[in-house]
């Protein structure tokens, strides 16, 4: 039976993202419990553990409760953050691998919804952790997949999944490689629909005075120089926030989207 909050659509409002670099212990006890919750066994899931953090089952715990469910609670709870998520992404396949599809889906929905309501910035994304921004960043980005989504967007379309990739780079995002991909997706898109394969994207807004609205074209001139001079031709000291790539990020996915649809 659905849950009740499910069933009326009541959900939390949104927590400002706080924690990135980091599992706190209340989201290893709850990944514990939403693994549990999709049927697997303490024995299973020592399996998976153990299997993530290359050490070997305790030859001296046979029962599931309590003996192997505190050797999976130690496990977990002793292990680095990133390895956190890893097990996450391994129960994921391990599900799929017994054929437990709508586990996998319950058990993504599940996790997904405990890293939106701590303020985690992670999601899981197919099985894959992937970097979470706010909830309008999301839902930038989705837009802009689906703009993108026709074969001659396929470029611009990977390119912006490359940005999302490495702003999930563990244990370090890559924030330079994340700026530069998502400009080159919003430059992929503009050269294909003026028709200008070698041109820069500062050169198409130049030549082009009406691809975007005054004044917002400066604004976006004005992104992609900064992209370029942080990402490009990054400065000793100058290396962007997480946040400030999310800005540019945004806005390169939103721009994308916009001329996608208007071509």
């Amino acid at each position: 039976m659905s849950k009740f909050s499910d069933r009326f659509g009541y959900k939390p409002a949104e927590v400002p993202i706080s924690v990135r670099e980091d599992a706190p212990p209340d989201l290893r006890a709850a990944l514990i419990q939403i693994a549990y919750d999709s049927s697997l066994t303490p024995t299973t899931l020592r399996a998976i553990v153990c299997r993530v953090l290359r050490v070997q089952p305790s030859p001296y715990n046979w029962s599931d409760y309590p003996n192997v469910a505190s050797e999976v609670d130690g496990l977990i709870d002793g292990c680095e953050w990133f390895r956190v998520y890893d097990i996450a992404e391994a129960i994921y396949r391990s599900l799929v691998k017994r054929g437990s599809y709508e586990r996998c889906a319950e058990f993504e929905a599940e996790l997904n919804t405990y890293l939106r309501e701590h303020g985690i910035g992670w999601q899981m994304i197919d099985g894959a952790i992937q970097s979470r921004g706010p909830e309008a960043f999301e839902a930038t980005v989705r837009s802009a997949t689906d703009a993108l989504r026709s074969p001659e967007r396929s470029t611009a379309r990977t390119e912006l999944h490359e940005a999302l990739v490495d702003l999930s780079r563990r244990p370090e995002p890559d924030l330079t490689g994340a700026l530069q991909h998502a400009m080159a997706a919003l430059e992929c898109v503009s050269r294909d629909i003026t028709g200008e394969p070698r041109a820069t994207l500062g050169e198409i807004l130049r030549r082009h005075p009406g691809l975007i609205p005054r004044p917002l074209d400066a604004a976006v001139e004005k992104a992609w120089g900064y992209a370029s001079e942080r990402a490009r031709h990054i400065r000793e000291g100058g290396r962007p926030t997480h946040e400030e790539v999310e800005l540019v990020v945004g806005i390169a996915a939103t721009v994308a989207t916009y001329l996608a649809r208007k071509a």
